[in-house]
């Protein structure tokens, strides 16, 4: 096993953590370029990289990098959601359709659908189906050199429901589950729809600044990612020849509020703990939130899941993965202990690092959390897909 494991000196003074170093380099050594891994429990701090941060370099992924975080932008704008219905400002279980007039939703899509994913909505990137069925959406990283070519292309969020609208419906409106990205850029829209303000400018109001999480973006369709960042990769064919192309550098308007924001897993740490220790909303809510659906586990804006065989820890939990960046988010339900992560990897079409992912990240979580699982197959096939 490689040697390359770094650690930061700000973690705690004295402590050594091999479990940590060999499971973040096995990590590596399954296939993904880099990763960096943050954990806060009751021996402290730790932090640590392993892996590259840039193919044919030799630099560790720093150590909080900024990462396109994925799908974990679905708990930040389910928690600005969850605090308008605290406001009395939004109804959990009032139909989308009274706050979006604009869209022709079924009415009885409610709020809590969209934020649980049982609207029923196709997914816009693509929907993935039990027979090996792939239906299209808009060009994404399931679409080979189409995504690469449309990759600084900008897709206004109107123009992504619609087209979602457009499809059939995968089920009637609570009747069942299945992971849409288009729910979130519904539930994106009514935020500013009801405030009369740019999801940014709420969610930097509501939660970035309280918080402290200076260095969290809402990015809409700017290619930027701020310094510093590990490097992210995508792998297609173009005329018969591979190529390996730096997509680090990307119009994140194709992902919009399924997953387009930039964290670090600094502040990843702040944002979950101070969730789940019931700092951004009232204990209803966020009780409401925390409830999971019978089928996927998935409450509003976060997973959640008994980490072992015997029940074990309660994990609150969501993992996203956007073109070649993934970030990993886990807490305890009182937030007293964290796993927040970050890594870059060559994505590809074929999704052909799910299975090497999934396996890592249970490992990952077991050693941090106790013997479990590190979530659903769909959760963890995300940084492989833009589903989930």
């Amino acid at each position: 096993m490689s040697e390359s494991v770094h650690t930061t000196e700000n973690s705690v003074a004295g402590q050594d953590r091999p479990e940590l170093r060999k499971a973040i380099q096995e990590i590596v050594d399954s296939g993904l370029t880099g990763v960096s891994l943050r954990v806060n429990d009751e021996r402290g701090e730790w932090v640590g990289s392993a892996g590259v941060a840039e193919l044919g370099g030799a630099a560790e992924p720093p150590v909080n990098g900024h990462v396109r975080i994925g799908s974990n932008t679905k708990t930040f704008t389910a928690t600005l959601v969850l605090q308008l219905v605290a406001e009395g400002r939004v109804g959990l279980d009032t139909p989308a359709v009274d706050y979006l007039p604009e869209f022709d939703l079924d009415r009885r899509t409610t709020v809590r659908m969209l934020l649980q994913h049982t609207s029923g909505v196709f997914n816009f990137t693509g929907e993935f189906h039990e027979d090996g069925t792939v239906l299209a959406g808009i060009p994404s990283t399931i679409s080979g050199q189409e995504w690469v070519d449309n990759r600084f292309k900008t897709y206004p969020p109107e123009e992504l429901v619609r087209l979602a609208l457009s499809k059939p419906a995968r089920f009637e409106p609570g009747t069942g589950w299945s992971y849409s990205n288009t729910n979130y850029v519904l539930a994106r829209l009514l935020a500013e729809k009801v405030t009369g303000r740019s999801c940014a400018e709420v969610t930097r109001e509501r939660i970035l600044e309280p918080l402290g999480l200076s260095d969290t973006v809402v990015p809409y369709t700017s290619p930027e990612i701020p310094e510093p960042h590990a490097h992210a990769y995508y792998r297609y064919e173009e005329a018969g020849v591979r190529k390996t192309v730096d997509i680090t550098r990307h119009n994140p308007s194709w992902i919009s509020a399924g997953g387009d924001m930039i964290s670090t897993t600094q502040d990843l740490h702040t944002f979950i703990s101070a969730l789940a220790g019931g700092k951004l909303l009232p204990a209803a809510l966020l009780a409401e939130m925390r409830t999971p659906h019978p089928e996927s586990g998935f409450g509003l804006g976060l997973r959640v899941q008994d980490a072992g065989p015997d029940g074990g820890t309660t994990l609150l939990f969501h993992n996203g993965g956007a073109a070649g960046h993934a970030a990993l988010m886990y807490s305890t339900p009182d937030g007293s202990k964290t796993l927040t992560a970050a890594l870059n990897y060559v994505d590809d079409a074929a999704m052909s690092l799910a299975v090497a992912f999934q396996k890592a990240m249970e490992r990952l979580v077991d050693e941090v959390f106790g013997s479990g699982r590190a979530g659903s197959a769909d959760e963890m096939t995300e940084p492989a897909q833009p589903t989930d």
